[in-house]
């Protein structure tokens, strides 16, 4: 039995300042419907402006991973991803008066327990995972990265971090399973080294970053001036500042907190490719940058293998399920105007028709006969008349009724068709038929490529 999607019961509020604007943000989620996804609001602004979550939205990722959509920005949304990735909150609308999550406590644990204050409810459709059927690899020569997706039964990722720091020295983290995270990961906390503060700072960021959302790690000796400037920073004393080590003196949550921390990224950042992944994710030094660009990778390899399975195939050695003869009794076309051979499986939402194309057609002597191409509006007729038997199906008393074109949009001939080749004709109902009128979409593979597509629109009627 497929599983389900999933969405919140109600409506939860948290608010804090973000770590790099230091602006104070008030941060909702809200149930939303399924097929919904993660949908990101701006309150704040004009409208009310919303756009998904999607890695193609991505522009910084300068110590944080930040989206924007005609120039409305939200940043800084890995730890919260990373929350309903892990507790598969499906469909969940994200509402902020600001442009960047809070940062909290500098972990994905305040994120957790807001989904579980507001509760998980199961919806009715099923959820699509992308199975993972090969190994897919990313390497970045530059940064030495190296992240890899491979098949596996569940979401599972190994991150291995390296600094060349005394102090954090080289660090492993694995999640074997989702309903580790809450448990071993989520309480994780950012962090950055102590000769990054200042650089940090110049640039505008960590504004609203202190002692209490991030850990500062100290590997590298300070002149005196530097010291007292981050003293001033984290209101602290000079002499309390530990200059190797953890600054602010405080307990590790985990004694591999920051690789832990790194896998919450991965997962968040992962995230934007918008749907759940059953494999397993090895990342090697990973970072936001690395992080996106994986991600951007792995979505156009997920856009790619699945218009592969989209596309149909058929068993020529199987009897087909309308023969040419029961063609002939539904439509009145003859030859040379019958283009379709043979119709291999049909349902309530399509059909798929055949159509082997051979150098004897009677236009062939006639259109570009040095370099023979099927034309398309003959190819658009092969498709017309297979879209005619899927409707005239759905009728009591068939060979009363005739159909005739009324319009045809979104042509595109992507491919030439030649002598030799077999057309595979798919055709999809789109929506219900009223009066008569029937729309369909269309498409005809050779192979594994799309040759041609439309959308087309046809009343049936009784003559």
């Amino acid at each position: 039995m497929p599983e389900l999607q999933q969405t919140l019961k109600k409506k939860v509020t948290i608010a804090g300042r973000g770590i790099h604007s230091g602006e104070y943000v008030t941060l909702n989620l809200l149930p939303a419907d399924e097929n919904t996804g993660i949908v990101f609001r701006r309150i704040d602004l004009d409208g009310q402006p919303q756009f998904q979550a999607d890695v193609d939205l991505v522009v910084d990722v300068e110590r944080g991973t930040t989206l924007n959509y005609n120039g409305i920005k939200i940043a800084t949304v890995e730890h919260l991803l990373a929350a309903l990735t892990a507790l598969e909150v499906d469909n969940t609308i994200i509402e902020l008066d600001g442009e960047e999550i809070p940062i909290l406590d500098g972990s994905s644990m305040p994120f957790v327990e807001l989904i579980e204050e507001a509760g998980i409810q199961e919806q009715k459709k099923p959820r699509e995972y992308f199975v993972l059927e090969e190994t897919f690899n990313y390497y970045d020569p530059v940064k030495d990265v190296e992240m890899m997706a491979v098949p596996n039964d569940h979401y599972n990722i190994t991150v291995m971090i390296d600094y060349n720091s005394n102090v954090l020295g080289r660090q492993f983290a694995q999640l074997k399973r989702l309903s580790q995270f809450k448990s071993e990961f989520a309480s994780a906390r950012t962090f950055c080294f102590l000769h990054e503060v200042e650089p940090l700072l110049k640039e505008g960021l960590i504004k609203g970053g202190d002692l209490g959302n991030a850990l500062v790690i100290a590997d590298e000796a300070l002149d005196d001036e530097s010291m007292l400037r981050l003293s001033n920073k984290y209101n602290i004393p000079i002499t309390d500042i530990n200059t190797e080590g953890i600054i602010n003196d405080v307990d590790l949550r985990h004694n591999n907190e920051p690789a832990r921390h790194k896998l919450i990224d991965v997962i968040g950042d992962l995230a934007l490719i918008g749907m759940p992944i059953k494999g397993k994710i090895f990342a090697s030094k990973p970072g936001h940058a690395t992080n996106v660009e994986f991600a951007r990778q792995l979505k156009q390899y997920i856009k790619e293998k699945k218009k592969l399975k989209e596309i149909p195939t058929f068993d020529p050695n199987k009897e087909p399920v309308i023969s040419l003869e029961e063609i002939k009794q539904l439509l009145p076309h003859r030859y040379p105007f019958l283009l379709l051979d043979k119709v291999v499986e049909i349902t309530d939402e399509h059909i798929i028709g055949i159509k082997n194309v051979t150098i004897n057609e009677p236009f062939f002597p006639g259109h570009f006969p040095e370099d023979p191409i099927m034309p398309g509006v003959l190819q658009i007729e092969a498709m017309a008349q297979t879209g005619g038997v899927m409707v005239l199906k759905r009728k009591e008393d068939p060979h009363g009724y005739m159909t005739y074109f009324l319009k045809i949009e979104e042509c595109k001939f992507k491919q030439p068709v030649r002598p030799g080749d077999t057309m595979v004709i798919k055709m999809s109902m789109i929506g219900e038929e009223r009066r008569g009128i029937n729309q369909m979409h269309g498409m005809i593979y050779v192979g594994n490529k799309l040759v041609t597509e439309a959308k087309m629109m046809a009343k049936v009627f009784k003559p």
